[in-house]
């Protein structure tokens, strides 16, 4: 390990925490320690950062508010980078085409949000209440009452594993549900996004319909990664896991939520592998009941025992 540490420290001049426990950057409050854990604060250190841990042969992950992992109890191998509230750039542009903005990936949505009211830009009120940032929800296409990320994505720039940057223009055919063609081994470092400018008051009570139906319809007050299972083609996997008799089930202190059947959450002290043997047993459960099987939305990241 020391071996390793010195490695890292030849990657990164600045502040670097070791054997960070990863539950303190996940909503679900589960995960062991990273190896190493470094916050890049722009775009320059980021690749410069990318480039020395290839040539050190080290691995990565990136990740930005972590609504959607979930981590291993025992932790990531290597260095896990995560791109927060200092990678969060928000930046209006010249086009032809309309209201452009350019957006880091780790501004959270929030943010982005509170942005657009503020300079009138409108096209993405329904992301409200989504606790994840602008990567993150590129990476999965984020979307909620019938819009999603992609009808707004003009482009992003890419971030291969050595380091270098490619700006690439996106279309509707390059996105599917809750993903899209990313090229292999490249993260989003940014997303520019095209707009349409509307009053800020009616901006705002778009924003605040979406949240009200949001607080309304799903759980508050525990630890979650919002919707667990994507939805199976012409249904909804919350209501399969409701049909199914599951609104409650527990492991440990995981649990099917009492108000929206597609959140597991922490109730406490749930653990990593608590979720998972949750997730195992909702996927049985409703492929039995209903001839369905229900992938997970959320993504694992880690070193995972094997299935029992």
């Amino acid at each position: 390990m020391q071996e390793i540490k010195e490695r890292i420290k030849r990657c990164w001049p600045g502040e670097i925490l070791w054997d960070c426990r990863l539950a303190n950057f996940s909503t679900l409050r589960v995960g062991g320690p990273a190896d190493a854990l470094i916050q890049p604060g722009d775009k320059a250190s980021m690749i410069r950062l990318i480039g020395r841990l290839h040539e050190e042969r080290i691995p990565w992950h990136v990740i930005g508010r972590g609504s959607n992992i979930v981590v291993a109890d025992r932790g990531v191998d290597g260095v896990v980078i995560v791109l927060g509230r200092a990678f969060s750039a928000i930046h209006e542009l010249e086009t032809s085409e309309g209201h452009c903005i350019s957006v880091e990936a780790g501004c959270s949505l929030a943010r982005l949000l509170h942005f657009c009211s503020v300079h009138s830009l409108s096209g993405l009120e329904f992301v409200t209440g989504i606790p994840g940032s602008v990567g993150g929800a590129i990476m999965m296409n984020a979307g909620a009452w019938g819009g999603e990320i992609s009808q707004a994505l003009l482009s992003v720039e890419l971030l291969d594993n050595v380091g270098n940057i490619e700006k690439r223009s996106l279309h509707a055919d390059d996105f599917c549900y809750r993903g899209w063609q990313r090229p292999h081994g490249k993260i989003v470092i940014s997303g520019q996004f095209l707009l349409h400018h509307d009053q800020e008051s009616a901006i705002r009570a778009r924003c605040q319909r979406y949240a009200r139906l949001r607080a309304a319809k799903q759980p508050k007050g525990v630890a979650n990664a919002g919707s667990f299972f994507r939805n199976p083609p012409g249904d909804a996997a919350g209501r399969l896991i409701e049909q199914a008799g599951l609104k409650g089930l527990r492991v440990g202190d995981a649990e099917v939520s009492s108000v929206h059947a597609n959140f597991l959450v922490n109730r406490g002290k749930a653990n990593a592998e608590d979720l998972r043997k949750l997730m195992y047993l909702v996927q049985n459960q409703v492929e039995n009941q209903f001839g369905v099987h229900l992938h997970p939305e959320v993504l694992f990241l880690g070193r995972w025992e094997e299935q029992q």
